[in-house]
């Protein structure tokens, strides 16, 4: 089975404890279970306590079920977007706390067949939920425009090149030629941008395409916005919310949500005033904490 080792998962657990109590057993939320890496973690560190694993990915679910099936009937998983979780779990409220992890799980990013990533040649899917009725990244890109593709490059991407990127698809589009692969992608943006470019970039040519198509084709900003408007409708007296992000979008999504609740609405008190980063060490032994950014909050009361 894939394994996926939880970023920041010390500071993640250290957060939870402030929302244990003696008299009860915590009730925790994992809205991004993924493979389980932080639910396992949880249910050890927590022996009393009770997790709802959400994740919108099927296959991720399976997996996860069958990794945590000897935690049963501590464990439930639960197939939703977690923009859905209000009323997905709302008959289970109040909760002791929240965890997710945003992004793209280590699951989809290795699965070829998914067509999350940029360095394995797949189908061009990239829907975490492909039953969902989403329309695939390679749908995306033989339907809009070039003015609507090059906004998403560069406001989910921050592609600079966004422009001349859209153009080429247009283009290939005009031959007859539908982007059906991850590979044809590539092969697109390394011939439409110059190689000086791609030589000063420091970084895959293709990644912020390949970022902003996944984060459209699941609305994933939506889905975030949704999920922290709807949150204090479930957390219990002294809840903790812990959010790990990986890029600027998330994360200013979850500092100005948890700025509103404690300035303006009252709700209880940021526990970082700022992000919390990985340790050098960590940075090191795993890649993918190396843009994680983790903000945590707690309720005074319920919703």
């Amino acid at each position: 089975m894939e394994t996926h080792e939880p970023v920041l998962l010390p500071e993640v657990l250290s957060f939870l404890s402030e929302a244990s109590e003696p008299r009860r057993a915590l009730r925790i939320v994992d809205g991004t279970l993924g493979l389980g890496g932080y639910s396992e973690a949880i249910l050890r560190a927590f022996p009393d306590g009770r997790v709802w694993g959400v994740d919108r990915d099927p296959d991720a679910l399976r997996l996860a079920k069958g990794r945590l099936s000897a935690f049963a009937p501590r464990f439930c998983a639960v197939h939703a977007n977690f923009g859905d979780i209000a009323g997905v779990l709302e008959g289970e409220a109040p909760f002791d706390a929240f965890v997710f992890d945003l992004g793209v799980s280590n699951l989809q990013l290795t699965e070829a067949a998914r067509g999350f990533s940029f360095q394995q040649d797949g189908p061009l899917d990239m829907r975490m939920d492909p039953g969902g009725g989403a329309p695939s990244a390679a749908e995306v890109l033989s339907g809009l425009s070039a003015d609507e593709l090059a906004r998403i490059f560069w406001e989910y991407g921050d592609e600079r090149y966004s422009r001349r990127i859209a153009n080429g698809i247009i283009q290939r589009r005009a031959r007859g030629l539908r982007l059906e692969t991850t590979g044809e992608l590539v092969t697109l943006i390394r011939e439409v941008l110059p190689a000086p470019v791609q030589r000063k970039m420091g970084t895959h040519p293709a990644r912020r395409v390949f970022q902003a198509l996944r984060i459209f084709v699941n609305d994933e900003l939506s889905a975030i916005e949704s999920m922290l408007a709807t949150l204090p409708t479930l957390a219990g007296e002294g809840c903790v919310a812990v959010v790990v992000s990986y890029h600027s979008l998330e994360d200013r999504i979850v500092k100005h949500r948890f700025r509103s609740w404690e300035k303006e609405k009252g709700l209880g008190r940021a526990l970082t005033r700022h992000p919390l980063l990985p340790q050098e060490e960590e940075r090191t032994r795993n890649y993918r904490s190396r843009s994680a950014k983790l903000r945590a909050f707690r309720f005074f009361e319920g919703g």
